[in-house]
Formats: structure tokens, sequence, C-alpha cells
């Protein structure tokens, strides 16, 4: 291991970086026009393959899930990427336990702008129309009342380039287990976010880190990065619990019981934040860089789960686990699982899935595994954290779940 006063592997960080802003950055979306070799548009409002319509999995747990869409700014910090829009600006999804209820209106995957210029950007517009991504299925409903009771809070980072929409499963599922979820666009780092306004924002910082001179200035820019998303994570926190809150439901947060998830940079962000802000108490990495280094110090002792693709294991492409690794003070899980790629986390497989694209060949878990892993690995995690309620799945390999390996370096 090195000496606790070395610098990061910037070559590798670096290198690792680059491919996924270059490419998997847009798994995501990308595959949603990949079937489509032809001029011919896919249906719309949803596509569908044979007899299945595209939707996201079911919410496993026993609440209906409301969301609710927030805008909010910051007014203490100029954005950093484009210091003239002003001030910083987040679009937050909400996914909250809801009462049972007439089946309403469930919300769209993204606004039919944000598609349309996410297909713009990976140069399929006019070949798929917007819809096929707006309308693809989910389950949360607008405008349903909030469940009675006390929830903890899950504040969702997505990767760099991909918009908060490719979190909505694992929010949506988490929301049915009582949690309140809220998934963060954060501004000028996604390929497609639309404000009120109806200004479209695109990803700046992909731009910058990919046009970076150096391994070096590419390094110092996820960190930045990184550092940028926890300041956001914690003003959605403000906003969320503290005095005159921003959303109508906020009495059913319970802020004594809060955790960061992150999938890529956003689980690089879920460390920055548990550094910088000691209200988070747990955290989850979903496959991603650590782009800040833990101190010798560590996180206080709160608990912190890395849960990766088969390139995580220790020694591997991305040494940033291993070195931060002793680092982690508390309850700590390194879990690999094998036969995943980097979008295992996210919504992609799913996505991949029903409309008959293979998005990474080197992936050979079925969907339903990748769905179910990541669900109730996260699920697991947040439950014996959060509310305190132990999970033997977390203590060690279990027959039922071969593919998740246990790592202690």
């Amino acid at each position: 291991m090195p000496a606790p006063d070395s610098p990061p592997n910037v070559h590798d960080m670096t290198m690792r970086l680059r491919r996924r802003t270059a490419a998997t950055a847009l798994a995501a979306l990308l595959l949603l026009a990949a079937p489509v070799t032809t001029a011919h548009a896919l249906p719309s409002p949803a596509a569908s393959t044979g007899t299945e319509t595209v939707a996201l999995p079911d919410p496993t747990g026993s609440y209906a899930v409301g969301t609710e869409v927030l805008h909010l700014t910051d007014h203490d910090r100029a954005d950093p990427w484009v210091p003239a829009a002003g001030d910083r600006q987040l679009m937050v999804s909400l996914y909250y336990p809801a009462r049972p209820g007439r089946p309403g209106q469930t919300a769209p995957y993204m606004s039919t702008a944000e598609a349309r210029l996410v297909l713009e950007g990976i140069g399929l517009e006019g070949t798929v129309q917007p819809s096929a991504l707006s309308a693809l299925g989910t389950h949360a409903r607008t405008g349903a009342r909030a469940a009675h009771g006390s929830f903890p809070l899950v504040l969702l980072s997505p990767g760099l380039g991909n918009p908060r929409a490719t979190v909505t499963s694992l929010a949506e599922d988490l929301a049915s287990r009582g949690y309140v979820a809220a998934s963060v666009d954060h501004a000028y780092e996604s390929v497609g976010t639309e404000l009120p306004d109806g200004r479209l924002l695109t990803c700046v910082a992909c731009e910058k880190m990919q046009s970076a001179p150096t391994a070096e200035a590419r390094a110092k820019l996820g960190g930045l990065v990184s550092a940028g998303r926890a300041a956001d994570l914690s003003f959605v926190l403000d906003r969320l619990t503290g005095h005159r809150p921003a959303w109508k439901n906020s009495g059913v947060i319970d802020r004594h019981r809060v955790a960061a998830v992150g999938h890529s940079m956003g689980g690089s962000a879920a460390a920055s934040t548990m550094l910088t802000d000691p209200r988070f108490d747990a955290g989850v990495n979903m496959d991603g860089t650590l782009f800040e280094r833990i101190p010798v110090s560590g996180l206080g002792g709160r608990p912190f789960m890395m849960l990766g693709a088969a390139s995580h294991f220790p020694g591997g492409e991305d040494l940033s686990w291993d070195e931060n690794w002793p680092r982690l003070d508390g309850w700590k899980r390194w879990l690999v699982v094998q036969g995943s790629g980097h979008s295992s986390f996210i919504d992609s497989p799913v996505l991949a899935d029903r409309m008959g694209v293979t998005l990474d060949p080197t992936v050979t878990l079925s969907t339903e595994r990748q769905v179910r892993i990541t669900r109730d690995y996260v699920g697991a995690f947040l439950d014996q954290h959060l509310k305190g309620r132990h999970q033997h799945l977390l203590d060690g390999p279990t027959p039922g779940n071969p593919e998740v390996v246990f790592h202690r370096p």
C-alpha cells in the first residue's frame, strides 16, 4: 500500500476517466439508439420488442411511489463550468413512499426536450423519436399523497454525462421500501438537462475533461467535479431539511438518517460528500473511481460500501479503491459483481434488454440479476445503516448470490 501522504495514481485514474467520459458516460443513452440501423423511427409513445412494452422493473417494496421535480438555485455559488450562467442551478427528482390510491399518471422518464438533445448529441435526431426516450415506462405517480411516517433520505448522483433519469429504477425501488430518494442533475454535467424556463444544458464538464491536455489536468478536473457535486448534495440536503424547506412533503424526511449513493463519478461524489458533510451517515460508490483521496483520519467511523464491476478487483484497473480502502475507518465492504459491467448498476441493462440491444458484450449476467443484485445490496446496506436492521446478506458470500465476491485486501 502507498504511504499515507503519497499521491493518487494519476495515470490510472485519468486513463479510466478518459475512457468513460469519451464512451461509457453516454452508454446509458447510446444503447437506446443502437438498435436503430435504418431510417425507421421507433414507435411512440413507447417502444416494444415482441409483446413487451419498454418499462422499468416493478418496485419491490410495499409502498406505492410518488414523485415530484424540484428546481433549486444555490445563490451562494456561481456555476463552476459556465460562470456566465449565474448561480448554480440543480434539477432534483424526488421519489417518496406514497399512500395507496387510484392509479394516476406516471412521470415521464425524461422530458421530450431532454430526449431530443440527447439524440442530437449522438447523431440520431430524425431517426429515433424523442418520445421513445421520454415515454419509457415508470412507476412513480405525480401528485401522489405522501405516506404517513418518517423516512430516511438517500441522495443519488449519476455518472458524468448521464442524466438523473438513469438512476430512476433504483430510486423508485428505494421509495417503495420506505426511503425518500432524491436524484440530482448536476448542471452542465449531463448530456441533457432542461430547466423550467426551457433552457437546455449540455455536458460542459465532459468537454473540458476530454480536452484536458495532460493526465494531471484530467485528474484535477475529476477532483473538481467530485468536490463540486459534494457541494451540490449538501445544498440539496439543506433545501430539503433546513429552514423553510423547498418540498411541501419535507416533514416525512428524517434528517438524522441520510445517505449519499452514486454511480461512476457520482460514486466518487458520495465519498467526497462524506468527507465534507458530517450530516451524511453512510455512502455507497457504485463502480466509480475515487478522485478525492480519503485522508488518514478516515470518514469519522461512518459506513461506506464499494460495489463494482468485475474490473474492480483488488490490484485491478482502478487502483483508487486499493489506495483508499485502508483509510475507510468504519464498517466497510468491497463487493465485486462477476459478470457485470460499468453500467450494470443503473437503468442501462434494463433498457438494453427491452430494446434488444447488446450494450456491453463482456457482461454475462442477465438483466434480472443485474437489477436484483444492485437493488438487494444497496437496499441491504441502507436498511442496516439507516434503519438499524442487521442484514445477513452483507456478512459474506451467500449461495443465492454466487456472483458477488467479498474482497478484504
